[in-house]
Order: structure tokens, then C-alpha cells, then sequence
């Protein structure tokens, strides 16, 4: 086959997301857990004028935030994995450029936003022993379990 004819494999470039102490390309190992806003306020910090921001939230109650999102990445010069929030600005001409992303250590009170995570002080409307069985280790453990023969 000649080089002119083949065909040449588009593989998907690595993200360029450097850790911000460091400078170093940073590995994700976690999934994208993604962001919405339940609040018009959180709308409007992300620079949605305040009457589209009350009208979007008494309509969808919940708007899932394109391009943010919290991931876990680990930097080879610090050691260490940490959570951040990543924003993704898309580069304005598709294809040309790369696209570029800003990322910040992820604030507690961000999880409460994020999709697909646990939330640590759980659920009041679980009880203890739903929560006790949810953090087994294994389901090996039959402790709570009382069987009379």
C-alpha cells in the first residue's frame, strides 16, 4: 500500500489540563461527574442575566451546566490525586484550535451540585441499617442478619 493511499488514523488528542502547582500534564482517574444549578443565582454567576435565570429554574427546576464538571486527576510531581472543577471553553473555531480548560480545586460545597456522587451526610429519609448494609465492604457480612433455624 503506498503512503498516499492510506488512510491516516484520527486519534483523540490527550486533554490539555496541567496541574496548576506543578505545570505537569495531569492524568485523570476518575469519571466526569457533571454540574448543574438548581438556583437562579448559580445561573447568574456563570453570566446568565437574573430574569432568564428565574424564568430557566421555575421551568426545569434543575439546568445541567455544559462544559464544567469535577473530576479527579493525578499529578506525578506532587504524589497526590485531588478533585477539581473543570471548565471546558471550546475553541471558537472547531478543528483548528485546541480546546482549553481552566481547572480549580473542587469547594466542598460544589458536590452538592454534581451528578452521580454520594452524598457524605446521607439521605434523612434512610435509615441507619440501609446505611450500615450500603457501606459494607462485602455482602459477606451477614452481622445484622439474625436466622433462626
Amino acid at each position: 500500500m503506498h503512503n498516499k493511499t492510506r488512510k491516516h488514523r484520527r486519534r483523540s488528542k490527550r486533554r490539555a489540563i496541567y496541574c496548576p502547582v506543578h505545570g505537569c500534564y495531569l492524568d485523570s482517574v476518575s469519571p466526569k461527574h457533571k454540574l448543574y444549578a438548581d438556583t437562579p443565582e448559580q445561573l447568574q454567576q456563570r453570566g446568565m442575566k437574573r430574569q432568564s435565570a428565574l424564568i430557566l429554574i421555575a421551568t426545569k427546576t434543575a439546568v445541567a451546566l455544559d462544559n464544567e464538571w469535577l473530576e479527579a486527576f493525578w499529578c506525578d510531581q506532587c504524589q497526590q490525586t485531588k478533585w477539581y472543577r473543570v471548565k471546558k471553553y471550546p475553541s471558537p473555531i472547531p478543528g483548528q484550535e485546541a480546546d482549553k480548560y481552566e481547572i480549580s480545586l473542587a469547594p466542598q460545597q460544589l458536590w452538592q451540585q454534581a451528578t452521580g456522587v454520594i452524598c457524605p451526610q446521607g439521605n434523612a429519609s434512610v435509615g441507619e441499617f440501609t446505611l450500615r448494609q450500603a457501606r459494607m465492604a462485602d455482602h459477606h457480612n451477614i452481622r445484622d442478619f439474625h436466622f433462626r433455624i
